[in-house]
C-alpha cells in the first residue's frame, strides 16, 4: 500500500474530528446566545416601555425636577447599603472580562434599571446604554453556574451579553455585535467571541420587537455623491468630533473625582449635584436638555438648532453622572454629535441631515473608542448609502480622541497610530 493511500483515511478521521467539534462548538453557543438574547431583548423591552412612562410623566408634570435632589440622595443612599458591588457597572463588566474573579451579582440587573428609571423621572440628564449593557451582562453571568462554564467561556458569555445589551436597546444587532467585542481593548478585537455575539445580538433585537418595542427612526435625508470636498469635509468634522468625545470623557472622569474629594459621602454628592442641576435647568428654561434629548436630535437632522445644544448638553450629562445619577452615556453622546453636526454643516457647506448622522454615530466613537461598530451603526440607522462618510468620520474620530474614553477599565490594546521615523536622521549613514 503507497503513503498515500495510508494517509487518507487519517486525513479523513482527522476532518470528521474537526468537523464533530465545530458543529458542537455551534450548537452550543446558539443555544447559550439565543438564552442570553431572549434575557437581554426581554429587559431592554421592559426598560424601554419603562422608560417612555417615566419621561411622558415627567414631561406632564414639570415639577418633579424639583423633587431630583432627594431622588439622587435614595439611589446613592441604597447603592451605598446593598449595591457597592455592582456600583461599578460598566467598568465592572469589562474588568470581569479581562481578568475573571467571580460572578456578576444578579443585584446588578435591578438596581441600574430603577436607578435609571429614578434618573429619567426626575429630569437628569442621562442615557440608557448603560442599563441595557448592564442589565445584559448580569443576566449573562447567571448561566455561568448553571452551564458550568470554563473561565474563558465565561468571558465569551459576558461579551455576547454586552452585545445583546446593546443591540436591543438601540435596534442595532450588527454594531452591537460588534461593540461586544471592540469596546474591550482600545485597538484590539475579540475574534473567539463573534459568532456568540452576533446570534446574542441578533436574538435580543429579534425578542425586544417581538415584545412591541420601538426605536426611534432618524433620516438623514439625501446623500451627496462622494467627491474630493466632500470627503474631505468628513475628514476635518470626525477630528473635530473626536476632539468632542476626548472633551466629553476627560470632563466627565474630572470632575467625577472633584466631586468625590468634594462629597466623600455619595448620597450627599448627588443631594448637592441635583440640586445645583434642578436650579440650573429651572433658573435657565433649559428643558431641551433634562433626560434623553430625543427630541432635539430629531430636530437636529431637519433645521439648524440653537449653535450651544451640544454644549450645554454635554455639560448637563457631564455633571449628573459626576454627581452619580445612574444611566450611561451613549444617547447624550447622539445628541452631543448630531447637534455639533448641525451646526458644522452650514459651515462647510454640507447637508445638515449627513453631519447630524455622522456626528451621532461619530462622537460616540471617539469617547467609547469604538470606530468599527459606530460605523456600522450608522448603516443600521441611515442605509448604506452613508457608508464611506460613515467610515471615515468614525475612524477619524477615534484617532483624534486620545488612548482615553468613557470606560475607565476600557485595556490599551494596539493603540490607535505609532510615531515612527521614516526619514532618516540628517547625520545617518544612508546605509544604516
Amino acid at each position: 500500500m503507497s503513503p498515500d493511500s495510508q494517509m487518507k483515511p487519517h486525513l479523513f478521521k482527522h476532518f470528521a474530528l474537526e468537523l464533530r467539534g465545530l458543529l458542537f462548538y455551534c450548537a452550543s453557543w446558539i443555544v447559550l446566545a439565543i438564552v442570553v438574547g431572549a434575557l437581554s431583548g426581554s429587559a431592554s423591552a421592559f426598560f424601554l416601555w419603562a422608560l417612555d412612562q417615566c419621561t411622558n410623566t415627567r414631561l406632564a408634570h414639570p415639577w418633579l425636577l424639583a423633587l431630583l435632589p432627594l431622588a439622587g440622595f435614595a439611589v446613592a443612599w441604597i447603592y451605598l447599603k446593598y449595591g457597592t458591588s455592582v456600583e461599578a457597572g460598566n467598568n465592572l463588566l469589562i474588568d470581569e472580562i479581562h481578568d475573571p474573579k467571580k460572578m456578576i451579582p444578579l443585584r446588578m440587573a435591578p438596581f441600574v434599571l430603577g436607578g435609571t428609571l429614578v434618573s429619567h423621572l426626575f429630569g437628569a440628564s442621562v442615557g440608557r446604554e448603560g442599563t441595557a449593557v448592564q442589565m445584559g451582562g448580569a443576566l449573562a453571568d447567571q448561566l455561568t453556574r448553571v452551564f458550568r462554564l470554563t473561565q474563558e467561556n465565561r468571558r465569551i458569555l459576558l461579551m455576547s451579553g454586552l452585545s445583546a445589551g446593546f443591540a436591543s436597546i438601540f435596534g442595532v444587532p450588527l454594531a452591537g455585535a460588534l461593540f461586544g467585542l471592540e469596546v474591550l481593548a482600545i485597538g484590539r478585537l475579540r475574534y473567539e467571541a463573534l459568532f456568540p455575539c452576533l446570534i446574542a445580538a441578533v436574538a435580543a433585537d429579534q425578542v425586544c420587537l417581538l415584545w412591541g418595542a420601538h426605536h426611534t427612526h432618524y433620516v438623514a435625508g439625501v446623500i451627496p455623491a462622494l467627491s474630493v470636498w466632500t470627503l474631505t469635509a468628513t475628514l476635518i468634522a470626525g477630528a473635530l468630533f473626536g476632539l468632542a468625545g476626548m472633551a466629553f470623557a476627560r470632563s466627565t472622569h474630572a470632575l467625577t473625582a472633584a466631586l468625590k474629594h468634594v462629597f466623600p459621602y455619595s448620597p450627599m454628592r448627588a443631594l448637592a449635584g441635583g440640586a445645583t442641576f434642578a436650579l440650573v435647568m429651572w433658573a435657565t428654561h433649559a428643558d431641551r436638555y433634562l433626560g434623553l434629548g430625543v427630541p432635539v436630535i430629531v430636530e437636529s437632522f431637519q433645521h439648524p438648532i440653537l449653535p450651544w445644544d451640544f454644549l450645554a448638553k454635554g455639560a448637563a450629562t457631564v455633571w449628573s453622572l459626576a454627581s452619580g445619577f445612574k444611566g450611561g452615556e451613549v444617547t447624550p453622546l447622539f445628541f452631543v454629535g448630531a447637534t455639533l453636526g448641525n451646526v458644522l454643516a452650514p459651515l462647510m457647506h454640507m447637508p445638515i441631515g449627513l453631519f447630524a448622522a455622522l456626528g451621532l454615530v461619530a462622537v460616540f466613537a471617539g469617547a467609547a473608542n469604538t470606530p468599527i461598530a459606530s460605523a456600522v451603526m450608522a448603516v443600521e440607522l441611515f442605509g448604506g448609502e452613508i457608508g464611506v462618510y460613515a467610515a471615515a468620520a468614525c475612524v477619524m474620530s477615534w484617532l483624534f480622541s486620545g488612548n482615553t474614553g468613557i470606560y475607565k477599565a476600557q485595556r490599551q490594546g494596539d493603540g490607535k497610530w505609532r510615531h515612527r521615523h521614516t526619514l532618516p536622521a540628517p547625520d545617518a549613514d544612508p546605509k544604516d
